[in-house]
C-alpha cells in the first residue's frame, strides 16, 4: 500500500479532555509523528486519574493526537514529515486549499490539525499553555524546550530538566513555533526513547507540573511532588541550561548512520567520530553534548551539538528584554531593522563581522538564516505579553 493511500483515520484526533470550573487551559499533542506514541499515553493515564481524583481544579486539559494517520501505520508520517509543514505559507495555503486539494496524507492531518487547534486555543476563556510531546530514536534522558520568549522561559523554569535553547529556531515549520505565533505559552519536551515505558512516565510527570504551574490543579497533590521528584533523578548530573550550536541537517541521498552506542546528552569531544555518510566521517566540531542522535530510517536531523550556558546571561538577556533595549542593536554599523517584519535584524556581515552571535542571544534574536553575506536575524512576538485577543 502506498503512503498516499493510507487515508483511513484509525487513530481518534481527541483523546479526551478534563474541565472543572474556570480558568487557564492546557492543550497537549502527542504523536505529531507517527512513531512517538508516548505523548498520548501520557496524558491518557493524567486524564484517568483526574476522572478518580476529581481534585480541585480550575479549568480545562484536553489531550490531542498529532498525525493519527501515522499513527494508525506507526510509521514516522506518509509522506513528507508533518512537523516541518507549519511555514506561515503552507499554512496559508492548507487553510485555503479545497478537499480535493487535500489527497496527500500529510496535507490532510495539516488541515485537521490546525482547525482543532483553533478551535481549542481560541476557545480557552484565560490563559492557554501548549505542550508539545516527542521521543526520539536513540536512548537519553529527557529535557526540554521553547521558542525563546520570557514568558516561555518562566513557564520552563518550573520543570526540573536540562533546557535547550537555540533548538526550536533551527528548525522550520514546526508545530510548536506555528502556536508560539500566536502568542501562546508553549513548551515542548523529548522524552526519551520511542517505546521506553520511563517516556511515557517522563510526558505524564511533566504534564502534572504544567498543570500545576498553570494554575489550573489547585493543589499540590502527591502526582506534582512525585513527578518533580522523578524529573530531577532523570536529570541526574546533566547542566540546566545548554545551547545548541550545530544541527547536522540530513536528506536520503546523504547515506547518512550514526555511529551506534550514542545517547543524547553524551558528553563528546573535538574530533570523535559521530556518524558516517557518502562522504565519509562526521567527527564533533568541538566538545558538548550530543542530543537527539538518529536511529531510525526516517529523519532529516542526524544529530545536534549543544554547549553550556552560564545562568548569570540568562539574567543578563531577561534584564536587557524586560527594558527594552533591543533597539541598541540598531545602532551597531552593519545592523538595520527589517523593512517588513518587526522582530528581525539585518546584519551586514561585511561590516559586522566582529559582532558574536551572542550578543543578538541575548535580546532574544535566536533565529538565524543566511542570503550571502546578508544575515536575518529574528525574535519571536509576544515575548513579555500576549497579543490582545
Amino acid at each position: 500500500m502506498s503512503a498516499s493511500s493510507v487515508l483511513v483515520q484509525a487513530v481518534p484526533r481527541l483523546v479526551g479532555r478534563y474541565a472543572s470550573g474556570s480558568g487557564a487551559k492546557l492543550v497537549v499533542l502527542g504523536g505529531i509523528h507517527g512513531n512517538e506514541p508516548a505523548g498520548l499515553r501520557a496524558g491518557e493515564r493524567v486524564l484517568r486519574r483526574l476522572q478518580e481524583l476529581a481534585p480541585p481544579f480550575a479549568g480545562e486539559i484536553v489531550v490531542i493526537a498529532g498525525n493519527t494517520r501515522a499513527l494508525a501505520a506507526d510509521r514516522r508520517f506518509l509522506s513528507k514529515d508533518l512537523n516541518r509543514q507549519f511555514t506561515p505559507e503552507r499554512v496559508a495555503a492548507i487553510r485555503s486549499s479545497a478537499e480535493s486539494e487535500r489527497a496527500d496524507p500529510e496535507d490532510a492531518e495539516m488541515f485537521e490539525l490546525l482547525q482543532v487547534l483553533d478551535a481549542e486555543l481560541g476557545a480557552a476563556g484565560g490563559a492557554a499553555y501548549y505542550l508539545d510531546l516527542h521521543t526520539t530514536s536513540a536512548e537519553g534522558i529527557p529535557f526540554v524546550l521553547f521558542g525563546d520568549t520570557l514568558r516561555n522561559r518562566a513557564f520552563a523554569d518550573h520543570v526540573p530538566l536540562p533546557i535547550i535553547l537555540g533548538l526550536e529556531e533551527q528548525l522550520d515549520g514546526t508545530l510548536l513555533e506555528h502556536v508560539n505565533r500566536q502568542g501562546y505559552v508553549t513548551l515542548g519536551c523529548e522524552g526519551g526513547q520511542h517505546s521506553s515505558p520511563a517516556a511515557v512516565e517522563n510526558h505524564a510527570s511533566l504534564i502534572w507540573l504544567a498543570l500545576y504551574h498553570a494554575g489550573i490543579l489547585g493543589t499540590e497533590l502527591p502526582e506534582v511532588r512525585e513527578a518533580r521528584v522523578r524529573l530531577r533523578r532523570a536529570r541526574g548530573s546533566r547542566p540546566h541550561l545548554v545551547e545548541v550550536r550545530y544541527r547536522h541537517s540530513i536528506g536520503p541521498r546523504d547515506g547518512f548512520r550514526m555511529e551506534p552506542g550514542f545517547s543524547s546528552f553524551d558528553r563528546v569531544a573535538p574530533g570523535r567520530l559521530l556518524a558516517r555518510d557518502v562522504r565519509g566521517e562526521v567527527r564533533a566540531r568541538w566538545a558538548g553534548w550530543v542530543l537527539m542522535p538518529l536511529y531510525q530510517g526516517l529523519g532529516e536531523d542526524g544529530f545536534f551539538l549543544a554547549s553550556d550556558v552560564q545562568p548569570f546571561w540568562l539574567f543578563v538577556s531577561t534584564m536587557l528584554r524586560r527594558a527594552r533595549l533591543a533597539v541598541l542593536l540598531q545602532l551597531l554599523p552593519g545592523v538595520t531593522r527589517h523593512r517588513d517584519r518587526e522582530d528581525s535584524l539585518v546584519v551586514d556581515t561585511r561590516i559586522a563581522r566582529w559582532f558574536p552571535l551572542e550578543i543578538f542571544h541575548l535580546f532574544g534574536f535566536r533565529k538565524l538564516r543566511w542570503h550571502g553575506p546578508v544575515l536575518i536575524v529574528s525574535r519571536r512576538p509576544h515575548d513579555l505579553s500576549p497579543p490582545t485577543r
